[in-house]
């Protein structure tokens, strides 16, 4: 895993176009554990840009923004990727983010290949596959 006192280390930090932040924040916080690392408000309250991490790994959610085409999926209704994320206990994000208001995609299982894996779409249209090797 990236650590963030470690800036010259080569890592991904996805970028989530989303239509209205606060709520996605709260719900990152609920389903992942994660952390506000900052957060850049519009002058009405809205929040522009926040830096989340989860157990170290760094993620951004960023206000759509139309004219650059970074749409949200809300915007597109599909989606091109996952976001994999590695941890401990896949089966307890998966709880969490389901409870948070997150929907199953995929239901969590062991797979003959040596992953545990399960997807949960976000409210935001966001596939998240929960893992881990066994």
């Amino acid at each position: 895993m990236a650590q963030l006192n470690k800036p010259s280390a080569t890592f991904f930090a996805p970028h989530l176009a989303i239509k209205v932040l606060r709520p996605a924040v709260e719900f990152y916080q609920t389903a992942f554990d994660a952390k506000t690392i900052r957060q850049f408000d519009n002058d009405d309250g809205s929040i522009h840009v926040a830096e989340m991490e989860i157990d170290g790994c760094i993620f951004h959610l960023h206000e759509e923004v139309v004219k650059s085409k970074q749409l949200s999926l809300e915007t597109l209704h599909a989606t091109t990727l996952l976001i994999g994320v590695f941890c401990d206990d896949p089966d307890r994000f998966m709880v969490q983010a389901e409870k948070a208001g997150g929907r199953v995609t995929s239901p969590m299982q062991d797979f003959d290949y040596g992953y545990r894996q399960g997807v949960i779409t976000d409210p935001y249209g966001h596939q998240w596959l929960l893992q881990k090797r066994i």
